[in-house]
């Protein structure tokens, strides 16, 4: 039995301001905290895209992924998407973000999704968990970052 209890942010609403301040300080820059609270408000809304899902130790958040219907603007072709990965400090090097992906990829294929995709500034870290690089492009306004695809 996994460590974990990785749920719907739905099911467990009052971990919404904790989520957004993560992704903000890892994924934003100094204007963008409105932008990650209105994405993790989204998935409360009962609605099939965005998702965020949250990492439980008992009563207290660890980690937390989304699965998005896009997250990368020059790349809206490909659906749906991994995004918003984050473990907390206190759990990295646990084995969490995998336990993370499985899920993500888990609700991906109950729901009849074939692929699942993600972006990364990183190389051979997603390589890891089974993701195949399938090529650079671009983020919003000229960043180049990696693709990657994983056939559910």
């Amino acid at each position: 039995m996994s460590r974990w209890r990785i749920v719907p942010l739905s099911k467990e609403p009052q971990h919404q301001a904790k989520l957004v301040e993560w992704l903000w300080r890892a994924f934003g820059d100094a204007s963008g905290r409105d932008f990650f609270a209105s994405v993790v408000e989204s998935s409360l809304r009962g609605a099939d895209f965005p998702q965020t899902f949250v990492a439980l130790d008992g009563d207290r958040p660890v980690g937390t992924v989304g699965v998005w219907r896009c997250d990368l603007i020059s790349r809206q072709d490909l659906f749906p998407w991994l995004a918003a990965l984050y473990v907390d400090e206190s759990a990295r090097g646990s084995g969490l973000s995998a336990a993370l992906q499985d899920y993500a990829e888990a609700w991906c294929r109950e729901r009849g999704f074939a692929d699942l995709y993600l972006y990364a500034l990183c190389a051979d870290y997603y390589e890891r968990f089974g993701w195949r690089y399938i090529g650079d492009a671009l983020d919003y306004p000229d960043v180049t970052v990696r693709l990657y695809h994983k056939s559910l």
